[in-house]
């Protein structure tokens, strides 16, 4: 992000209704940075102050904005990740979220710079809330080694599953996926319960 004028937050709106909107008009492909900001009134300089990318943009209004949020504490880490798994895939699985997630993951695969701009700009963030989720944890002496040496590992398996029954294996998730994440995760973490 650029420094200069504050953000304002009707130009945020203005642009998150935009990119909603033209999500279900034209697609992923067919939505632009052009069209956003002609559809928002707002110059292109006011969104690319905020986004360097079309991908960060859409990502950033449809799944989970730009500082996603660890869920309240719930007292036991198997609980914590259950609720971060309720949180994923009601992210993943908002009708806007579905319309943008597949083109996404193509522009990401295609584009290594913009890959390495999404691991540092949302999958780090994502990571360091799962962070503070093992950090608890361990504070509470559920897990014994340092949380920072099984985030990446709770990340993918947090994530893979939820995206893989969304987006490959039809749409439709079993009720009780996130509560059996949570389970799998606590054992691969070789929590105390």
């Amino acid at each position: 992000m650029n420094r200069g004028r504050p953000r304002s937050e009707h130009v945020d709106e203005a642009v998150a209704a935009a990119v909603r909107e033209l999500l279900v008009e034209h697609g992923y492909q067919g939505l632009s940075i052009d069209r956003v900001a002609a559809r928002a009134g707002v110059g292109k300089a006011g969104i690319y102050r905020r986004w360097r990318s079309k991908a960060e943009m859409v990502f950033a209004v449809v799944v989970h904005g730009e500082r996603p949020v660890p869920p309240a504490d719930t007292g036991t880490l198997r609980g914590d990740l259950a609720a971060l798994a309720r949180h994923v895939a009601a992210l993943l699985s908002a009708p806007h979220a579905r319309l943008a997630m597949p083109g996404l993951v193509a522009e990401l695969a295609a584009d290594p710079a913009l890959s390495e701009r999404f691991a540092a700009g949302f999958v780090d963030r994502e990571r360091d809330v799962l962070g503070e989720i093992l950090d608890r944890a361990a504070g509470r002496g559920e897990i014994a080694s340092p949380a920072s040496e099984h985030v990446g590992f709770a990340h993918v398996l947090i994530l893979g599953p939820v995206f893989a029954h969304l987006f490959l294996g039809g749409g439709d998730m079993p009720s009780d996926l996130t509560d059996r994440l949570a389970g799998a995760l606590v054992a691969a973490l070789g929590a105390k319960e």
